[in-house]
């Protein structure tokens, strides 16, 4: 009898420390993907993506522990739903800002990173988890920079302006067809109600060859009657 009662013990102080083992990678890993979105001020942050990871954690591992314990069940069904319900938490950082831009879209692909690194933690598979959590970081902190790069310099351009009359966008159009610039679309919206302009405009531009945008937008912010452009 105390042979078996002292097998387990031994079996349930395993449990615990493989739980725990688990569970504090689930944290780390966690935590060194939302760190960078944290560090952003974005709506999910630093203990958003431990959370995530932790919980996806548990789920898998609880999973586990029912077909263990019972003989029944799928190893795989609860993570599955992890999955797809790590969309909704997802969706909820995504946003449309002003001039059609949407942001979240990172934030909301890290969040499904973080679940799906979570699943590995959970079902024990330790070196994918590590080695994915540290892809993960090198692309949103790392390839943030490249990324930014690339885009600065791409053929296509949307600029954001604002002006009084529209006859600026006869000047504008003017400048474009100079500069073998096609004018793809013109979209007039409301202006900024903290500014003083009476139409805004969000344009967009196909360039000949590839360019720094900053320098485009100083010569467009040139053109008379404009009174502020950005790139959006």
């Amino acid at each position: 009898m105390n042979m078996v009662q002292e097998i387990h013990t031994a079996f349930m102080l395993e449990g615990i420390l493989d739980a725990f083992v688990k569970m504090i990678l689930a944290l780390v890993c966690g935590g060194a993907i939302g760190i960078e979105r944290g560090r952003k001020k974005r709506p999910a942050g630093f203990r958003t993506y431990m959370l995530v990871c932790l919980g996806a954690t548990l789920v898998m591992m609880t999973n586990d522990f029912i077909c263990q314990v019972y003989g029944t069940g799928d190893v795989a069904r609860m993570g599955a739903q992890v999955v797809n319900g790590i969309g909704f938490l997802g969706a909820g950082t995504i946003i449309t800002t002003g001039h059609n831009r949407v942001k979240g879209l990172t934030t909301a692909a890290g969040l499904w990173a973080s679940a799906c690194i979570g699943l590995a933690i959970g079902s024990g598979y330790f070196a994918g988890a590590v080695i994915g959590t540290f892809m993960i970081v090198v692309v949103m902190v790392f390839l943030h920079s490249f990324d930014r790069r690339i885009m600065a310099n791409t053929k296509v351009v949307m600029l954001y302006m604002e002006f009084k009359k529209m006859l600026v966008i006869r000047r504008l159009s003017a400048y474009a067809k100079e500069n073998q610039i096609l004018v793809d679309d013109v979209e007039i919206e409301s202006p900024d109600p903290t500014r003083t302009s009476k139409i805004a405009a969000v344009v967009t531009l196909r360039l000949p060859t590839k360019c720094v945008h900053t320098e485009l937008i100083e010569k467009i912010s040139d053109i008379e009657g404009i009174i502020y452009v950005e790139e959006i």
